[in-house]
């Protein structure tokens, strides 16, 4: 069980899944509900502050960098496309919508780079990436338990 609680939480804060890889992976492998929201809960929650952290060092440190500053002001201005509407315009439920949405591309890695471009205050914006990371999980931990119901069935 603890293993699979570990690939559950590392599944859960890779930017490449989220909580939307690590609680199926956990439905699957039998662990109890509870245990799968909350190892993926708390693995995204961090990913909050550990990501303002990463910005804050890395534009300190390398911002000089003309490589750096040009990947930094791509990624913005894609982040910005893709979340800027609903977020430039709705603020704080904007973002948590945003991150509410279990769909790849969304979620608290790319609610946090789009906080940080469009200034919004931490708190705040930690509350509502919260709020969204908390409803998201919720959503798929459903999914993922009816999911795994249906191919019990088969």
């Amino acid at each position: 069980m603890l293993e699979i609680l570990i690939y559950t939480f590392l599944l859960s804060v890779s930017p490449f899944g989220e909580a939307r890889a690590g609680i199926p992976y956990a439905v699957l492998n039998e662990l109890p509900l509870a245990w799968t929201f909350a190892v993926a809960l708390v693995a995204n929650l961090l990913i909050f502050p550990l990501m303002m952290w990463l910005i804050d060092t890395f534009n300190k440190k390398l911002w000089p960098n003309r490589v750096y500053r040009k990947n930094v002001v791509f990624l913005s201005k894609r982040a910005k496309k893709g979340v800027g509407g609903s977020v430039q315009k709705y603020g704080f439920w904007g973002l948590m919508i945003f991150v509410m949405i279990p769909l790849p591309g969304t979620g608290a890695y790319m609610g946090t780079i789009a906080a940080y471009v469009f200034k919004i205050g931490r708190a705040k914006a930690f509350l509502a990436i919260s709020l969204g990371v908390f409803i998201s999980c919720a959503l798929v931990v459903v999914g993922a338990y009816f999911g795994n119901m249906g191919l019990k069935q088969l």
